[in-house]
C-alpha cells in the first residue's frame, strides 16, 4: 500500500464544519484512510496544506466540456437564437480531434479550479472518455441525443448511438467513468423516440439526464401540445426516476417541484449560464425546502464562460437570494454542500465528502490571499470569496493531479496550443 498524507491544513467535514487535521490516503485503493492529527509519519509521501483549507473535490453536475473551444464565440443572445444561429452550425463541423482538444482544455481548467468529478453531455463521447481517463478525473458521460431537423432513421440512429455509447464507456478508467442516456431536452427529442429508447436505457441500468424547463420556450410548447407541464410529461415518458437528473429547472412550478421531490429526481442548477442567457432564476430555495437534491453545474464554457465551480457557488448564492427575495436563502453552507456532496449525489457518483472510507477526491485552497483575510468563517470564504486561482493542489482517486498549481497529468502549454488551433479550424469550417 502506498500512502499520501495531506498535512498542516484545516479540513471541511461532511457536516460543513471545519477542523484542523491531516488527511491520510491509500493511493492504491484511492480511499481516505484517516482524518486526524499528525499523520505525516504514517505516509510514504506528503502534500503540504499549511495555511490552507482541504475540501472535497468539487463536482460539476452539468457541462459540455469540449465547448471550451467556443468560449467567447457567440455571446449576448437568448438561448434559442444562440443555439440555432451560432452553436449548432459550428457543432455540425466537430470531429473527434477537435472534441479531444476541447476536452483536454476543459479538464485542465477543471483540475486547476479544484473540480475532480463532472457530468457531461456532448458528442464523440468515447473520445471524451479517453481524455478524462488520461487526465485522472472522475465523470459521468453521455451522448447528447437530438431528433429535431432529422428524418426518422437519422433520429433513431442518434438514439441508438446514445445507448451504445452508454454501454461502451460505463466502468472505464477502473470505474472512474460512468455513463447515462442523455436526450438533449424534452423539446429537442420527439416523444416517440423518448417512449422507445428510455425503456432501453433502463434495461442497461443507466440513469437518464436531460435539459428541462430551462426557458419558457421549453415549457410553453409542451403545455400547449401535451396539455401537461414538462416534468409531468417527462414522468409519462418514464424519465423521472430516482437515479435521473435534469439540468436547469428554471421554470418549474409547485406541482413540478412536488414531482421531483416524490420521484427523487435531482436538479443541477447552472446559475451563470441562466443569467447570461437571461433564462431566468431557478427557485432553488423552494426546491431544497421540498426535499429535492440540488447540485451545481457550470454548463458549457460557451454560455458561462468558465468552468470554475467556485464562481458558480458564488453565483448560486447571490441569485438564490434574489429569486427568493430573501437574504437568508441559499446560504453559504448550502452552496458549498451543493457543489460537493449535492452534485455528487445528484449525478450518482460516490464522492463529494471527506471522511474515512470515502473516495480520495479533494482540493486544497490556499488561504494566504488578501481576499481571504481575515478568516472569520472559512465556509463563507469558500462560497463568497475563493477563486479558481486559490486552488493549490487537486487530488482524484488518491492521485495527485495538481501540486502547487502545476498540473501533473497534462502538459498545459501543449493543451492550450492544441485547443487554440482546433478552435480556429472549427470556426473556419463552419464559416465556409
Amino acid at each position: 500500500m502506498t500512502t499520501l498524507a495531506i498535512t498542516g491544513g484545516q479540513v471541511l467535514l461532511p457536516d460543513i464544519t471545519v477542523t484542523r487535521a491531516d488527511v491520510l490516503i491509500d493511493q492504491d485503493d484511492g480511499e481516505i484512510l484517516e482524518i486526524g492529527d499528525d499523520l505525516a509519519d504514517d505516509a510514504d509521501e506528503t502534500l503540504d496544506a499549511a495555511d490552507s483549507l482541504i475540501t472535497p473535490g468539487f463536482v460539476n453536475g452539468h457541462c459540455h466540456v469540449a465547448m471550451t473551444l467556443l468560449r467567447g464565440y457567440a455571446d449576448d443572445k437568448p438561448l434559442d437564437a444562440w443555439l440555432r444561429e451560432d452553436i449548432w452550425p459550428v457543432e455540425a463541423e466537430l470531429t473527434a480531434d477537435t472534441v479531444r482538444a476541447g476536452t483536454e482544455l476543459g479538464v485542465l481548467e477543471m483540475i486547476k479550479s479544484g473540480t475532480t468529478s463532472f457530468a457531461d453531455m456532448y458528442f464523440f463521447v468515447p473520445t471524451i472518455a479517453e481524455a478524462v481517463a488520461d487526465a485522472g478525473l472522475r465523470a459521468r458521460l453521455g451522448h447528447g441525443v437530438i431528433s429535431v431537423a432529422k428524418d426518422d432513421e437519422a433520429a433513431r440512429e442518434d438514439a441508438r448511438e446514445g445507448l451504445a455509447v452508454a454501454e461502451e464507456i460505463d466502468g472505464m478508467a477502473d470505474g472512474r467513468i460512468s455513463s447515462a442516456f442523455m436526450p438533449h431536452s424534452l423539446t429537442t427529442v420527439d416523444g416517440e423516440y423518448l417512449a422507445e429508447f428510455v425503456p432501453q436505457a433502463r434495461e442497461l441500468g443507466v440513469p437518464v439526464h436531460y435539459h428541462a424547463n430551462e426557458t419558457t420556450d421549453e415549457v410553453t410548447p409542451i403545455v400547449e401540445e401535451e396539455g401537461v407541464r414538462p416534468l409531468a410529461y417527462a414522468a409519462e415518458k418514464g424519465m423521472l426516476e430516482s437515479e435521473d437528473f435534469v439540468a436547469h429547472g428554471v421554470h418549474v412550478d409547485e406541482s413540478e417541484i412536488g414531482l421531483l421531490a416524490e420521484a427523487g429526481t435531482s436538479v443541477i442548477h447552472c446559475p451563470a449560464s441562466n443569467m447570461k442567457l437571461a433564462s431566468g432564476m431557478a427557485p432553488v430555495q423552494r426546491m431544497r425546502e421540498a426535499g429535492v437534491t440540488v447540485g451545481l453545474g457550470t454548463d458549457g464554457a460557451a454560455s458561462n464562460n468558465d468552468l470554475s465551480m467556485l464562481d458558480e457557488a458564488r453565483d448560486a448564492a447571490m441569485i438564490g437570494k434574489l429569486a427568493a427575495d430573501d437574504a437568508s436563502a441559499v446560504p453559504a453552507g448550502a452552496v458549498v454542500e451543493m457543489m460537493t456532496r449535492g452534485s455528487a449525489e445528484a449525478i450518482g457518483l460516490d464522492t463529494g465528502r471527506l471522511e474515512e472510507g470515502a473516495p480520495a477526491d479533494l482540493a486544497v485552497i490556499d488561504l494566504e490571499e488578501p481576499h481571504l483575510t481575515p478568516r472569520h468563517d472559512l465556509v463563507s470564504h469558500l462560497a463568497y470569496a475563493a477563486a479558481a486561482a486559490d486552488v493549490r493542489h487537486t487530488v482524484c482517486d488518491g492521485r495527485v493531479l495538481m501540486r502547487d498549481r502545476e498540473v501533473l497529468t497534462l502538459e498545459e502549454d501543449a493543451v492550450r496550443a492544441r485547443a487554440s488551433e482546433a478552435a480556429e479550424t472549427l470556426i473556419a469550417a463552419a464559416e465556409e
